[in-house]
Order: C-alpha cells, then structure tokens, then sequence
C-alpha cells in the first residue's frame, strides 16, 4: 500500500480523546505534525477540527495537502540539516512517527505547550532484525524515548515488537502539566 494511503497509526488514533481533552478554551487547537510525509495523520486532525502545521522536507508531498485549505500550514524544511524552524513555537499536540534525528529530540519536547501532549511512535532496537531501517542512528535505544521526554508526564510508554508488518518500535504519549489552577488532579483519558 502507498505510504499516502496508510491510515493513521493506532498508537495515534488511541489517544484521541486525551487530545481532545488537550484543547484550550476558545481559538484553535493547534498541533504540529513533524516529518509528516504524505499527511495521514495530517488529514486524520484536520478532520477533528485541528489546525495543523506540517512540516516535511518533501515539497511535493507537502502540495498533496493544499486541499486542508486554512487549518493547514505546510512549512518545507530541512530537519536534519538546517536550525529548527519552530523556535519560539509551542503546539497543543505534537505528532511524530517513523522518524528520529537525536538532535530533535529536545527540539520537539520543547515544542509542546503547557497542557498539551505529545504523541511519539519510531523504531527501535531489534529493528535490524526484522528490516528497515537497521541503522543505529535510526532506532532508539532501550528507554531513550522515555528518557528524552523526562519534563513531561507520561501517560503510556511502550518498547517492544509488533507484527504486520515486523518492526520493533518505542511509543510515547506523555503531556506537559499546565500550570494548576485548583487543587484537584487533571484527568487523562485514555
């Protein structure tokens, strides 16, 4: 199946209504999809009223988008090779799957706002096994993930294997605590 007709990864579509709970009053939800490709999940936020700015470095894939309208915001660059392109940029959602440049990792954390989440799923270790990609620097270590993360509160972690296609893989769902305003514990759904 083309990359541009894959659904959106379960890992992703679990968290939906932690996402939506993530929504601030009044404006718009803004979520940031890094390193989106083709835009499934893209697509998958737009459809759930999200205002999404996708980044890639693929300008054609990118353009397969165009049909968002205004809750898209494509945005061409170099992630590995160029400064990060959102500095002074926070998101009520961070999404990132199949991709991994360490240097990032601090980047994207970063990127989360106060109250909001972030969604991380790429390959891990053991991957080299099993296929692509097998090089080091494209697979997480045991607990990098949930390393890199540590200013955040995780709410679901997983390092292991999964089948259909064969892959080893790290997930993350993990949010930043918004400044408390009462006394009683927030509540994430799952």
């Amino acid at each position: 199946m083309p990359h541009a007709d894959l659904p959106p990864s379960p890992w992703i579509t679990r968290f939906e209504a932690l996402l939506q709970s993530r929504a601030p009053d009044g404006g718009p939800r803004r979520a940031l999809d890094l390193a989106c490709g083709h835009g499934r999940h893209v697509r998958w936020l737009v459809a759930r009223g999200w205002h999404v700015t996708a980044v890639d470095r693929d300008t054609a894939a990118l353009a397969s988008l165009a049909d968002l309208g205004a809750a898209l915001r494509p945005l061409a660059a170099d992630l590995e090779g160029a400064p990060w392109p959102l500095a002074q940029e926070r998101f009520d959602a961070v999404v990132v799957t199949n991709y991994l440049w360490r240097p990032l990792l601090p980047h994207i954390v970063q990127a989360v706002a106060p109250g909001g989440v972030l969604l991380y799923e790429t390959f891990a270790q053991g991957n080299e096994t099993v296929g692509k990609p097998s090089r080091p620097d494209f697979l997480l270590a045991p607990g990098e993930l949930l390393r890199a993360c540590a200013e955040l509160r995780v709410i679901a972690y997983e390092d292991g294997f999964l089948s259909r296609p064969d892959r080893f893989v790290q997930r993350i769902a993990a949010v930043r605590e918004a400044p408390a305003a009462n006394a009683a514990p927030p509540r994430y759904p799952l």
